[in-house]
């Protein structure tokens, strides 16, 4: 006869249990590898953030040619998804990918606010710096992809500020921040690899508004030269795609994780203080 519960012998777990060892071992990981982010030198952070343009120029260079030869946009994304693949295994980052990793840290009493701001806006500047370069550089050695540059630029440069393009931007936000926490949820390569192909082919397939990818896609139209758009557009573009990426990033997917370990966070804070 089974021993009715409630009884002496129960073994009754204390409060903060570890209920879900996998989250709140991806809790630690994120909380780890944000702090290296946010105390990271002037120096690595330029270069790593450069390298993230670099490497989302490239995926644009795999994604402009497949659409070139080929017409279907689907498989252009799916040509697309190196970029992604590029960014984990080179190391390099993109400004939205650093949404749920610092800012997890920073929640949990790791860094300060302007250190934040300063991943922030370091990375975004050098991810266009290095994504601009390469964009000018494909348009002139490859002087077919042209029309291909210009049309898939004047679709993000043409989008404006609407509800519309918001939620495009805050999907695009919601798209990579999931794939970030996706990617922390283990420590194989093989299985991070997954949502880099799978998450960036949402991205683009969908057309969704993102920050670095589609100012990338705009500025190759823009130099192929013949664009009905401008660098104004362009800066538009950016700055609203950047406030839905930031809103999706951090209101959708990145605060609402942190309510499954208030009591990590709790002992992190303590630990810090």
């Amino acid at each position: 006869m089974s021993r009715p519960s409630g009884g002496a012998g129960d073994v009754i777990a204390p409060v903060g249990a570890r209920e879900e060892p996998e989250i709140e071992d991806a809790f630690d990981r994120l909380v780890a590898e944000g702090d290296n982010r946010l105390s990271r030198p002037l120096l690595p952070l330029l270069a790593t953030g450069f390298l993230g343009g670099i490497d989302i120029g490239v995926g644009v260079l795999a994604y402009l040619v497949v659409k070139h030869e080929t017409g279907d946009p689907l498989l252009a994304a799916l040509a697309f998804t190196i970029g992604f693949v590029a960014l984990l295994m080179a190391r390099s980052e993109l400004f939205t990918e650093n949404f749920l990793v610092p800012v997890t840290a920073l929640v949990a009493g790791h860094g300060t606010v302007l250190q934040l701001i300063r991943l922030w806006v370091v990375t975004l500047l050098m991810n266009l710096a290095g994504g601009l370069i390469l964009a000018g550089m494909i348009v002139v050695a490859l002087p077919d992809l042209q029309p291909t540059a210009i049309e898939s630029g004047g679709h993000y440069a043409h989008l404006g500020v609407s509800w519309r393009s918001f939620f495009l931007a805050v999907l695009g936000g919601t798209v990579i921040t999931l794939l970030t926490r996706m990617q922390h949820a283990s420590d194989n390569m093989g299985v991070k690899v997954i949502p880099a192909i799978v998450m960036s082919f949402v991205l683009v397939g969908a057309q969704l508004f993102h920050s670095v990818l589609d100012s990338i896609l705009i500025a190759a139209g823009l130099f192929s030269g013949g664009a009905d758009y401008n660098w104004g557009h362009w800066v538009g573009a950016l700055l609203w795609s950047s406030f839905g990426n930031l809103v999706g990033g951090l209101v959708l997917v990145t605060s609402v994780r942190l309510l499954r370990v208030p009591h990590r966070v709790q002992e992190e804070r303590q630990h810090n203080s």
